[in-house]
Parts: structure tokens; C-alpha cells; sequence
């Protein structure tokens, strides 16, 4: 389950699936369940490599600075550069 893998340390997960399977549900549903902030970056008309850098830090900040745990959720609508996922 979800639940179980994002609660091991360092635990991540690549949903994969037909559209409207209830991927982003779950997950978000999992984060719910074990106490995850969810951080999902905002893409608008003019979002670039800028603002990717500075939603990064911003999770990143959230994470290490703050020490919460956070299911960083990305669909691949959101995928407006190739840098985004490499």
C-alpha cells in the first residue's frame, strides 16, 4: 500500500495508470493517513526554471528546516519542461 512505503525512510512512489484511476486521490488520501503535508507546485502561463528552483527550495526548506514530513505530488500535466523530471 501506499501507506506503507512512504512511511519507511527516505520512501517514495511512482504511481502509474490510466487517467481518472484515482491516482491523486490515493496518494493524497495516503498522505492524510500518516500525517504528510502535501506540496504540489502551482503551474501557471509564465511558470519556468525559476520558479521550478524556487518551488524546489521551498519543499526542500519545508522538509529539512522545518522537519515535516512531505509527499511531494507531481502529475505529468504539471510537466511543462523537460528539466522538470530529470
Amino acid at each position: 500500500s501506499i501507506c506503507r512505503v512512504i512511511k519507511q525512510p527516505g520512501g517514495n512512489v511512482l504511481l502509474v495508470g490510466v487517467g481518472g484511476s484515482g491516482r491523486q486521490s490515493l496518494a493524497r488520501l495516503a498522505a492524510f493517513i500518516e500525517g504528510f503535508d502535501v506540496f504540489q507546485v502551482e503551474i501557471s502561463k509564465n511558470y519556468g526554471e525559476s520558479e521550478w528552483q524556487e518551488d524546489l527550495g521551498k519543499l526542500l526548506r519545508k522538509a529539512g528546516e522545518q522537519d515535516k514530513q512531505v509527499m511531494f505530488l507531481f502529475v505529468d500535466t504539471q510537466i511543462k519542461m523537460e528539466g522538470f523530471v530529470e
